[in-house]
C-alpha cells in the first residue's frame, strides 16, 4: 500500500502526463461541427464538449466562439473548397468551364453526408451579423475570381448579370445539397443551367 505522500505524488504525476490541448486539432473538430450544424446552432457547450475542454480554455485558445469560427472557415478555405483555377482556365470555352465548375460543385457539396453544402455559403446566411460578415469576407476572393473570369469573355454590360447567375446557381446547389438532394439531381440541374451559358457566350 502506498503512503499518503507517495499517493499524492502519483496523482500529480498522472495529471502532468495529460497531453496538452492541440489548438489546430480543435479547429478541425470545430470546423466539422460548424459545417454540419451552422454557426447559430453550435453553442459554447457543444464546442467545449466536442473539444474536451472547459469554456475558459476555449476563450484562452481562440478568443471567442466567433474567433474559433473564423479559424474554422480559414481551414475550410485552405483545404476543402474547389480549386477554381482548375476549371476557369483562360484557354477553355467559358460556358463549358463555368458549367464544369457547377457540376464539380454539385458533386463536391454532396460527397460527405455529414458535411453537406458549402460551409462558407451557408455561413453567409447566419442569423448572427458578425458571423455573416466573417463569411462574406472569405467568400469575396472567390467571387472576384469568377467575376474576373467572366469579364475576360463577356461584354462589359453583361459581366455582373452572368456572374450573379453563376453565383446564384452555386449557392442554390449548396442549399439543395443540405436539403438532401442527390449528387445526380444536382449535376443534372447544373447541366441545365449550363445550357443558358451556351447562349450567353455564343
Amino acid at each position: 500500500m502506498l503512503a499518503g505522500k507517495e499517493t499524492a505524488i502519483l496523482k500529480t504525476s498522472t495529471r502532468q502526463r495529460r497531453p496538452a490541448f492541440d489548438r489546430e486539432s480543435g479547429v478541425e473538430i470545430a470546423r466539422k461541427l460548424f459545417h454540419a450544424n451552422g454557426y447559430d446552432a453550435v453553442g459554447i457547450a457543444d464546442l467545449t464538449q466536442a473539444l474536451g475542454i472547459v469554456p475558459p480554455s476555449l476563450y484562452a485558445a481562440y478568443g471567442s466562439k466567433l474567433g474559433l469560427f473564423e479559424r474554422a472557415l480559414k481551414s475550410y478555405c485552405a483545404n476543402y473548397t474547389l480549386p477554381l483555377e482548375r476549371y476557369l482556365r483562360p484557354d477553355r470555352p467559358p460556358a463549358e468551364a463555368l458549367t464544369d465548375l457547377m457540376v464539380a460543385a454539385a458533386r463536391h457539396y454532396t460527397r460527405d453526408p455529414e458535411q453537406l453544402g458549402c460551409m462558407i455559403t451557408e455561413a453567409m446566411q447566419a442569423d448572427d451579423p458578425k458571423a455573416r460578415e466573417v463569411a462574406n469576407g472569405f467568400a469575396r476572393p472567390n467571387i472576384d475570381v469568377i467575376r474576373a473570369y467572366v469579364a475576360q469573355h463577356a461584354a462589359k454590360k453583361d459581366v455582373e448579370r452572368i456572374t450573379d447567375y453563376v453565383l446564384l446557381n452555386l449557392r442554390g446547389l449548396s442549399s439543395y445539397a443540405r436539403l438532401g438532394y442527390t449528387a445526380k439531381k444536382l449535376v443534372d440541374c447544373s447541366k441545365t443551367a449550363g445550357r443558358a451559358l451556351d447562349a450567353e457566350f455564343a
